[in-house]
């Protein structure tokens, strides 16, 4: 493990590596490989415009798409934890791709362009930042298996852009449950309950959860509690893509 300085110094010369390749030479879609907008993004205009960006009407707490109102009705029938969600994307063909890539297939250089998209959105929609930002932890034979927590990978040139503290040891996942994905959509707030413990006093702090994907939002509502009873007074979820309900 790198210590604090040393890893600090090498994610600056990583950022300054990146920045002197986009002046020195020309970057490619990541998606199709064509020529990219150097400083904008990493994808051509083409493929920036088949992505599955979410409608602007949506319900101001859990994102998903409404037809009317500001809050749909499941989050009025039943309020969860957190308090808003920020999400650009459907979980959605390209973008669970990149996703899947960077998740499953180690793909690392996908995570300042999954961060940058995430940035775009919270600059546009998000009216008040928050304290500090949390990445959604992982357990520990997950994070063994996979290498590295690629939300924490995301918080972290979020955390950069931003000027916001990123605390990586703050929220533990004291559980080894099952993967969410692999199980039915009723069965996933009941497999996460009590998995996560704060170690942290976030008395009066208004806290970021940043994870990849959204589904049901059980996971973020279970981590939402765990922050709450740390003293939280408002938690956030920052999240790449949101699966939609057919």
């Amino acid at each position: 493990m790198l210590s604090n300085r040393t890893a600090a110094v090498f994610d600056r010369c990583l950022t300054f590596g990146h920045r002197f390749a986009q002046r020195g030479w020309p970057i490619s879609c990541v998606l199709c490989g064509a020529g990219a907008r150097p400083g904008v993004s990493r994808f051509c205009e083409p493929c920036e415009a088949s992505l599955p960006r979410l409608d602007d009407e949506r319900c101001e707490i859990c994102a998903l798409p409404l037809t009317s109102g500001r809050v749909c009705g499941a989050c009025l029938a039943d309020p969860p934890a957190y308090d808003a969600v920020c999400v650009p994307y459907a979980y959605a063909f390209p973008i669970d791709a990149l996703i899947h890539a960077y998740k499953y297939g180690g793909d690392l250089s996908l995570a300042p362009v999954l961060a940058r998209v995430l940035l775009m959105s919270v600059r546009t929609s998000v009216r008040t930042h928050p304290d500090v930002l949390i990445p959604m932890p992982l357990a520990r034979a997950r994070l063994r298996e996979r290498g590295f927590n690629q939300a924490h990978e995301i918080a972290r040139h979020l955390g950069r852009a931003l000027r916001i503290a990123v605390v990586s040891n703050a929220l533990r996942k004291v559980s080894e449950t099952p993967p969410q994905a692999a199980l039915p959509w009723k069965a996933r707030a009941r497999n996460v309950r009590g998995a996560f413990v704060c170690d942290a006093d976030l008395t009066g702090r208004h806290v970021a959860i940043v994870d990849d994907v959204m589904t049901t939002g059980a996971t973020l509502n279970e981590v939402a509690r765990s922050l709450k009873r740390a003293g939280a007074v408002r938690v956030s979820g920052w999240v790449v893509a949101r699966t939609l309900r057919d």
